[in-house]
């Protein structure tokens, strides 16, 4: 058995916490716990996956047990770390280069399987990260719109707000004086 698990839905540092504790609570020995991935130190009773899958689908997460949803899974993961961790003043790498250095693998062979297994591309699943964590950002009310479209890598305000309205149906002026009611979770784009 190989001594990697995969986990869908994780998306953030609560989950993290999240899936250490049912590990933790089930006895199963890890050695690290990060975005999507789990390493363990030993190997897994038959039951104790069981039990595994049974806690982690009662907190919203799920094994992943194919190569492809493993790969899909890491992709997302990347993405949000792309969004989420560039410093668009030090120079802006592309999602393309980005993903391909992570994988080891051509765009176009990451672009089309997840294309396949998602029913979108791998641009529209970016665009929607960008959006929610603009929604974030809206609602923090910290920024201006043009901090925000900087910060999320947006050549203008204008750009920036044509795509949240394309993605939300709402400007981003209209969505902040509605407030949070209309964020998805990071598990639900």
């Amino acid at each position: 058995m190989d001594n990697m698990l995969y986990i869908k839905n994780m998306v953030c540092n609560r989950c993290i916490k999240s899936v250490t504790g049912i590990l933790e609570e089930l006895d199963i020995p890890f050695e690290n716990v990060i975005l999507g991935e789990v390493s363990l130190s030993g190997e897994m009773e038959a039951s104790e996956m069981s039990q595994l899958k049974a806690r982690l689908i009662e907190e919203g997460f799920e094994l992943i047990d194919d190569h492809k949803s493993r790969i899909i899974s890491q992709i997302k993961k990347y993405i949000l770390e792309y969004v989420r961790g560039l410093d668009y003043k030090s120079g802006k790498i592309h999602l393309t280069d980005f993903l391909s250095s992570r994988f080891r693998k051509d765009y176009s062979y990451l672009s089309n399987l997840f294309s396949s297994v998602e029913g979108q591309t791998i641009e529209n699943y970016l665009i929607a990260q960008k959006v929610e964590w603009a929604k974030e950002l809206l609602i923090y009310d910290e920024m201006t719109l043009s901090e925000i479209a900087y910060k999320l890598g947006y050549s203008s305000t204008a750009h920036l707000s044509n795509q949240f309205k394309k993605v939300t149906g709402l400007t981003p002026t209209h969505f902040k004086s509605i407030g949070a009611k209309r964020r998805l979770p990071l598990d639900h784009i």
